[in-house]
């Protein structure tokens, strides 16, 4: 074995001797290790390292400069000779009243989009500008004769071998059956009321629309004729607001109708791309900025700023989309984002309220304190006044409607059914009796038709829909569901992060289908005439159950939606996004004859929720949220009971206020004195009282710190929300 050499060896015989040329080894500077007992760090935990809050000192310090230097020049002025003062005095009073100073909230746009109308005015303007949320575009065929489309309300007009189909059978006999069962459950509240009621009511209002007849009028001697849009030479490409749903329906060339916003959300059914969507979505902004506020010139449009008005369970795909779309088309100075709920307590100035905004396609609930909308007592139903319209004109047809051939796709008929049913429905059951009444109808071209017909029921049994929604026609409204917009996701944990609430969820998990160890097959039934354990509850009693189980809450706090049970087995329930029931056996196990079973947990996954339709009785969805909202606290109960404000055009309906009152006493007797529905003050429509408070909030323009400018947006881009919503984006 050979020996170790020492150093001088290996210096002598291998020349290894180091020479140092004090030269680094790296020219990368070296950093020093961190002390890993004592190390700490400040990022992103103090507002000057954010962009959005530096850009706010920064303003707030330039106000006070330009104030401080105003102050000077006065003071400075002010010490000028008496005598010149007093000459220019006059002057300068006479200067100030020719020019008066620029009203509050002049240069801020405030816009409401809704399913059927769009709503926009300056935040100065007492009361916004009402335009229909529709465009129309060129196209080979309109809206009513697409081969894709159905009548509305859906019906069978001829049988297989092509002869008529009675009206009453041109109708599902789901359908059939529980109008037939509402009908006769209202005669029996009637006498219990001692209201007087016909006994051959029904016949009587059949047999008059059966013979009756329309009457012609000549055009000129019409004097409500209708002034129809008349198409340019060359035509459009596109028409929107008011004008498109004048457009005769036989135009040359043809145009259709499309809806960007339906049922509150973006309308991905009769949408090819996103980008389609939201360019129609621009386009009939864009023109409602030019007719109706004035601004024809887009050059104006970078002084102003904008105040967008958003559901309260949003989407945030939506909203990103939105901002994007008011800063880099629109070219706003600035825009801020407000939420219905809270925008109605702004309109309305209550600083606590549950808010009921009942639209044309979607009915929101969410109950406001102090400024914020609790989280957990928003719910989104989807169903509106247009439903009401559809439910009324069905079960007029069920009851031979002498105009047989009404479309709600098409323009006019569309008009007429909303004008009907404005004008005869009723939830006053004082009101419901055999009544004669009359409409004209006009058509581009032809002679007007005045129809007579009489109603009996009806006027009442179709607004009943938002206590009964299932008679509404429900299965389309989830057709294309993601198929635009996909959900959000967060950037770190990639999980869904599009707002939840408990109510909501509470809602959703009663009306989910079934877990699939819940369905028992059984190949005997039971044949011995006993009722089943496990047998599936009906609508009525499901409703009941989750508002027995958010009211036996309210005792016992829950940490969180997922602890809630839910009923044993679920009827009706949506699947596929197609809204069809799904049949569940009504079987049980030897084991579930001898002792009940416990209650299963059933909360929808966020994927499942996607494929729910959220319909549900409005009043029970009220309690529903106020139990949430309250949270076992009684004070809070009764302050939220107590303060129920009803909004939008769905509820104008006569007599509907005391009669939902009543239902919330019939529901909650223990609170019966202290539930209270109430109006907008100062006589205010219920329609605009959203626009109203989103014009009121776009004036605090030294207190509001939501506005999101031009510079922090090119930089920071839609991530800024997260910064600048007053609620937890």
């Amino acid at each position: 074995m050979v020996g170790k050499k020492s150093g001088k060896a290996l210096l002598r015989d291998e020349g290894l001797e180091r020479t140092d040329n004090n030269m680094d080894l790296s020219s990368w500077p070296v950093v020093a290790p961190i002390n890993q007992k004592n190390y700490y760090t400040d990022y992103l935990k103090r507002d000057d390292q954010l962009l959005a809050f530096r850009l706010q000192n920064e303003e707030v310090r330039n106000r006070m400069t330009k104030t401080a230097k105003d102050r000077d020049r006065a003071l400075a002025l002010g010490k000028q000779e008496q005598g010149e003062a007093e000459v220019d005095g006059d002057t300068a009073m006479e200067d100030a009243e020719e020019a008066p100073a620029e009203a509050a909230g002049s240069k801020a746009i405030v816009i409401h989009v809704g399913s059927q109308n769009l709503r926009i005015g300056f935040a100065s303007d007492a009361l916004p500008k009402t335009v229909p949320m529709v465009i129309a575009r060129k196209s080979t065929k309109n809206e009513s004769e697409d081969d894709t489309t159905e009548p509305r309300p859906k019906r069978l007009r001829l049988d297989e071998s092509g002869e008529e189909i009675e009206p009453e059978k041109q109708f599902t006999p789901e359908f059939t059956s529980q109008y037939n069962t509402m009908s006769a459950d209202l005669k029996v509240r009637m006498k219990q009321n001692k209201r007087r009621t016909l006994p051959n009511s029904k016949e009587m209002v059949v047999n008059y629309n059966r013979r009756t007849k329309p009457e012609h009028i000549a055009e000129h001697n019409d004097p409500s004729r209708v002034e129809w849009t008349e198409i340019p030479n060359p035509a459009p490409e596109y028409i929107t607001g008011q004008e498109a749903l004048r457009i005769p329906d036989e135009s040359k060339p043809r145009y259709k109708l499309s809806w960007p916003i339906r049922y509150g959300w973006c309308n991905e059914d009769e949408y090819d791309n996103t980008r389609l969507l939201f360019l129609d979505i621009s386009l009939i902004l864009e023109d409602a900025i030019k007719t109706q506020l004035g601004l024809t010139s887009k050059k104006d449009w970078p002084q102003y700023s904008c105040v967008f008005v958003i559901p309260d369970l949003y989407e945030k795909t939506y909203v990103t989309n939105v901002l994007q779309m008011l800063m880099k088309e629109f070219s706003f100075a600035r825009v801020c984002f407000i939420q219905e709920s809270l925008a109605a307590t702004f309109g309305a100035g209550y600083t606590s309220a549950c808010i009921v905004d009942i639209g044309a396609q979607k009915t929101s609930i969410c109950c406001v304190e102090e400024g914020m909308c609790i989280e957990n007592s928003r719910v989104n139903l989807k169903y509106g006044g247009f439903d009401v319209t559809e439910t009324f004109i069905r079960m007029m047809l069920y009851d031979h409607f002498p105009y047989e051939e009404i479309n709600l796709n098409r323009r006019y008929d569309f008009l007429i059914a909303e004008e009907l049913k404005k004008n005869i429905c009723t939830m006053n059951e004082g009101s419901v009796s055999v009544q004669v009444f009359d409409f004209h109808l006009r058509v581009s071209g032809q002679d007007t038709r005045k129809f007579t017909f009489k109603v009996y029921d009806e006027v009442h049994l179709a607004p009943m829909g938002y206590f009964q929604p299932s008679i509404f026609d429900n299965e389309t409204k989830l057709r294309g569901r993601r198929k635009l917009l996909p959900r959000s996701y967060d950037i770190y944990d990639g999980q869904p992060n599009d707002p939840l609430s408990a109510a909501q969820s509470e809602i959703l998990s009663s009306i989910a289908p079934a877990a699939p160890e819940l369905i028992i097959e059984d190949e005997k039934p039971a044949t011995n005439g006993t009722a089943d354990v496990q047998e599936t509850p009906n609508r009525s009693q499901q409703h009941l159950s989750v508002l027995g189980r958010v009211q036996d809450s309210e005792a016992t706090p829950r940490s969180s939606v997922a602890g809630s049970p839910v009923p044993e087995a679920i009827s009706t329930p949506q699947a596929g996004g197609t809204g069809t029931p799904v049949p569940v056996d009504k079987t049980t196990t030897a084991a579930s004859q001898t002792a009940p079973a416990a209650p299963t947990t059933r909360v929808p996954t966020v994927e499942e929720r996607d494929d729910i339709n959220p319909i549900f009785p409005l009043d029970q969805a009220i309690l529903t949220s106020i139990a949430h909202a309250a949270r076992s606290d009684d004070r809070k109960m009764r302050d939220f009971l107590g303060g129920i404000m009803v909004l939008g055009g769905g509820s104008q309906i006569q007599g509907f206020h005391p009669f939902l009152e009543e239902r919330l006493q019939t529901l909650r007797p223990a609170f019966a004195k202290e539930i209270m529905i109430g109006t907008p003050p100062r006589e205010l429509d219920p329609q605009v009282v959203v626009w109203k408070g989103a014009s009121v909030f776009g004036k605090l323009a030294t207190t509001n710190d939501s506005w999101i400018g031009r510079l922090e947006y090119d930089r920071l881009g839609s991530r800024l929300l997260a910064y600048k919503c007053m609620w937890a984006y």
